[in-house]
């Protein structure tokens, strides 16, 4: 009651005499809240509003038209005129225009439920544009109405329109987080619009959300009030977001995925333990027995639980295309064993996943085992077995293959195309050219696309909005913003002038750089910064086929362009050709064919090369080697640097960026590239003993499995070269020598485990006149054969080393290095326990020092280096009396030396105190420390 009662009479009797103006229409009118119905009408609309609604009563329907159009005239805003109006129409049947003239009412009511009514009126005629614009306004007008959106996002979805049903399930989803069901909607709008990370986010949230209020993994359904798996989060779900993750390439989250939310599932989420362990242990089949290691000191044993065939096929991927192969075949094995008819995708994409990471002999199998059956074989399965069967060189089966499909489908033109290319390299180019021509002949009789179909017609003539885009006019969006030719030249001259004014003032700059100057080297590094970025940013030095050499910014094209396939069909015919001997064809250059431009922009690119090496080297020696080598590597596939020595000149830049900030891996990548480029050339394989200091990450690098088994081949064909040269054939797309395929006697599966050493940048896009076939050794080399050896004897395996270094004494008696190795070789292997003959082997070894110093001992550096080696020989062997003698002779040549030669005094002073510290002699150790080994 004290409510009731509680109340100011003064303001009381000023709303009571506010409200008898109101109604006389004297005084201040109150302003109501909200939106105003309408504008104030004058008399005379008012009148005519009366007559018409009069005619319309009279069923006058012209007369009513009529007056309301005058009422519209004059004031626009006259809702109730555009209502009588649409309803003359609808009276006479003209459902679609009066339909028109309610939206243009509703503009001036704001009612959300007339807006909805409206949109339903318009789905009903087909006039869905128009239906999505009116779903618009009923969310604008009232943002509560979650039906409408619904239907705008199913309409939107239905028409085509992915991104408005995309925000209006994401609208959805925000009053409904984690609603499965619109999730459900949504995630194939997220993917269909390649919007992957934000479909991962949003299921990864609701996943959170649901392992958080359902933490034993069950809840109960509202609707049938029955308990389900994940409160309704099961495991379609969980395989969903493990796959958006594997797409998305982060395989350790679809892992920690998988892991977490079949344990969830499981009803053990409180087994976190299991995220310790790297591997999969928590789900190991008991079949595959237990894990090396298990159990032993503190490790977590295997827990054996259970996991879906589909839960396991993803651990199996994402572990696979990790690099964590080992792992991921234990699971590959698991669906593998499964009826390839029930599970053929599972099948694929785990090939697929071998195929990516180029393990083409666990692919194989795969695709062999889908192709075998007709309800899985796909061509997309014969073609992917016959890439593997070519990548394991096995040539003839992988053109049998190429075959099938050829029959499967003759219009297949890529089959092909790598049909021909295996032809040619089996050296039958009648065959490979019987194939181009069938696709040239093919591309030929294509039909020509007609630009001027006729435009569809639609029933939607009277919507408010364009219900279809016709051909015009996407032409005419796309046409928007774009320069003319004149326009380009005139933008590409002012850019020319930026480039040779940078390009002067880099000039004037660099010998004050090189000089030291700190102020003439920022400004330098400023002005080539902006000149590399110009090079990098034009797409005209980048294209994809970097077959064709750089023609300049504005080529003169032919009146038809063939696409580039075309033009790799007819330069493959060409080279067909000239193998066949018809020289004069191949030659003969096509009409109107621009010839190479060797100039951008004013600057020739030997210049801009000079530049770029100069640029990475000082952000290589200021500490931005990653810079340096993505920039190096960048223009390496530039179209204006395929030739052979500007390839070359590159990859030496990028080994003295990568020996300047001790990155040996990047060394041996790129002497590799040189090494496979430069056939029976020794210069590649001294470049990279050069460039491989010593030290432990260099000596890893050096023992590489995958440079080893490089070498391996390359001393094979260089032994079949010299021995058995006519089984050597030149191979046109590796521009190399290969042996053929009768003559390969080498386990198949040796290359697949290497990377691929044909770099597209290097071997396969330089221009025909650029490569020269390589001259066939006539006798064998002892170089890669010694380097071989020296690779084992630092893999302390020195068998072998002994081994391939006999090969090579026998080859070049006379190299002392080649002693000096076969030394050492013998001595590590006389020290190991498996060595049968101890004796015989230090014996050798003394035969080959004896051999090295008659080879070396030449001048005073030469003496010392025997000097040293010898006594580092009788140190590692126990006797210390005769190491000691020939330290000591290192030292008195070390005094009389006068020059900059390499004396080995430090080295043979530091092994002699150790020797002295040993046998107690301290005060003669501390006597080297102060002589020798003190700055």
């Amino acid at each position: 009651m004290t409510r009731d009662w509680d109340f100011n009479i003064e303001e009381r009797d000023a709303e009571f005499r506010d409200d008898l103006r109101e109604a006389s229409g004297v005084g201040r009118r109150r302003r109501k809240k909200g939106r105003q119905a309408g504008p104030t009408l004058s008399q005379q609309v008012r009148s005519l509003i009366g007559d018409g609604n009069q005619a319309y009563v009279d069923s006058d329907l012209p007369e009513a038209i009529r007056i309301m159009q005058e009422v519209i005239r004059i004031e626009p805003r006259a809702a109730s005129a555009w209502s009588v109006l649409a309803q003359c129409y609808a009276d006479m049947g003209e459902h679609q225009k009066a339909l028109q003239l309610r939206i243009m009412a509703a503009h001036l009511r704001h009612d959300a439920d007339e807006w909805d009514r409206l949109a339903r009126q318009s789905r009903e005629h087909g006039y869905n544009q128009q239906a999505l614009y009116c779903y618009r306004k009923v969310y604008s007008l009232d943002p509560t109405n979650v039906d409408a959106l619904w239907d705008r996002a199913s309409l939107a979805k239905e028409t085509g329109d992915l991104k408005t049903a995309r925000n209006a399930f994401l609208a959805i989803l925000k009053r409904f987080p984690h609603d499965l069901t619109v999730l459900g909607e949504l995630r194939p709008i997220l993917i269909e619009l390649s919007d992957l990370s934000i479909c991962a986010n949003l299921f990864q949230q609701a996943f959170n959300h649901y392992q958080r209020i359902y933490p034993s993994g069950r809840g109960m359904d509202a609707a049938s009030n029955l308990e389900i798996v994940g409160g309704g989060f099961g495991l379609m779900e969980i395989l969903v977001l493990a796959d958006l993750f594997n797409t998305l390439g982060e395989h350790e989250r679809a892992i920690d995925v998988i892991r977490r939310g079949c344990r969830w599932l499981q009803g053990r989420a409180e087994q976190v333990y299991w995220d310790a362990c790297d591997d999969d242990r928590e789900y190991d089949l008991p079949e595959t027995g237990p894990r090396p290691g298990a159990g032993e000191d503190g490790s977590v044993e295997p827990g054996g639980f259970s996991l879906d065939i589909n839960a396991r096929h993803r651990l199996a991927v994402a572990r696979i295309k990790l690099g964590e192969i080992e792992e991921g075949k234990l699971h590959a094995n698991a669906v593998l064993s499964q009826d390839v008819l029930d599970y053929a995708p599972l099948f694929g994409e785990i090939a697929d996943a071998y195929f990516e990471k180029e393990l083409y002999a666990e692919a194989h199998p795969i695709y062999e085992l889908l192709g075998a059956d007709a309800a899985t074989s796909s061509l997309y399965v014969l073609l992917q077995t016959a890439a593997c069967l070519r990548m394991l060189n096995e040539l003839k089966e992988a053109a049998e293959v190429y075959e099938h499909v050829r029959i499967a489908d003759p219009s297949h033109n890529e089959a092909k195309m790598k049909l021909a290319e295996i032809y040619e390299i089996l050296n039958e180019p009648r065959r490979a050219l019987e194939l181009v021509y069938e696709v040239i002949d093919s591309r030929k009789k294509r039909p020509k696309e007609n630009s001027n179909q006729p435009e569809e017609n639609t029933n939607a003539s009277t919507s408010l909005f364009e219900e279809k885009a016709t051909a015009k006019t996407k032409a005419a969006l796309r046409a928007q913003g774009r320069l003319t030719h004149a326009q380009l030249r005139e933008l590409e001259a002012q850019k020319e002038k930026e480039v040779m004014k940078g390009y002067r003032r880099v000039q004037d700059l660099w010998s004050g750089m090189l000089a030291g100057d700190e102020e003439a080297e920022r400004e330098w590094m400023v002005e080539a910064e902006k000149l590399v970025e110009t090079f990098r940013e034009t797409r005209n030095l980048f294209l994809t086929s970097r077959g064709n050499p750089f023609r300049g910014m504005f080529p003169r094209t032919r009146v038809q362009k063939r696409h580039n396939d075309e033009e790799d069909e007819d330069r493959m015919a060409s080279r067909l050709h000239l193998d066949m001997g018809h020289d004069t064809l191949a030659k003969k250059p096509a009409k109107g064919e621009d010839k190479a431009v060797d100039v951008f922009r004013g600057v020739s690119f030997s210049d801009w090369l000079r530049v770029f090496m100069q640029y990475c080297f000082i952000l290589t020696r200021k500490g931005q080697y990653e810079l340096a080598d993505e920039i190096l590597r960048h223009i390496l596939v530039s179209n204006a640097y395929q030739a052979r020595e500007r390839q070359d000149c590159i990859r030496i830049a990028l080994i003295t960026c990568a020996i300047a900030t001790q990155q040996p891996t990047v060394v041996v990548e790129q002497a590799r590239k040189l090494i496979t480029v430069h056939q029976f050339n020794n210069e590649p394989p001294r470049i990279l003993m050069a460039a491989l200091s010593s030290g432990l990450r260099p000596t890893d690098a050096f023992i590489t499995s995958t440079l080893q088994k490089h070498l391996f081949r390359e001393m094979k064909l260089a032994d079949t070269a010299v021995k058995n040269p006519e089984v050597l054939r030149w191979n046109p797309l590796n521009k190399r020598y290969a042996p053929t395929a009768q003559a390969k006697t080498g386990d198949p599966g040796e290359a697949a485990d290497d990377d691929d050493d044909a770099d597209p940048s290097s071997t396969t896009t330089a221009t025909e006149k650029d490569i020269k076939m390589s001259e066939i050794p006539t006798k064998h080399n002892p170089t890669l054969v010694a380097i071989y050896g020296q690779i084992c004897i630092a893999a302390k395996s020195y068998q072998s080393a002994i081994f391939y270094l006999l090969h090579a004494y026998d080859y070049c008696p006379d190299d002392p290095m080649i002693c000096l190795s076969l030394a050492i070789a013998s001595i590590g292997r006389a020290m190991q326990r498996q060595s049968d003959n101890r004796h015989h082997l230090v014996v050798q070894a003394m035969a080959f020092l004896t051999q090295y110093r008659k080879l070396r001992e030449s001048d005073l550096q030469g003496m010392a280096e025997v000097e040293y080696n010898f006594g580092r020989a009788f140190h590692q062997l126990g006797l210390y009396s005769h190491a000691v003698n020939h330290y000591e002779r290192v030292l008195k040549l070390a005094e009389k030396a006068t020059g900059e030669e390499t004396t080995f005094a430090p080295e043979a002073a530091y092994n002699l105190s150790l020797i002295f510290v040993l046998t107690g002699a301290t005060p003669l150790a501390e006597a080297l420390y102060r002589r020798w080994l003190s700055i």
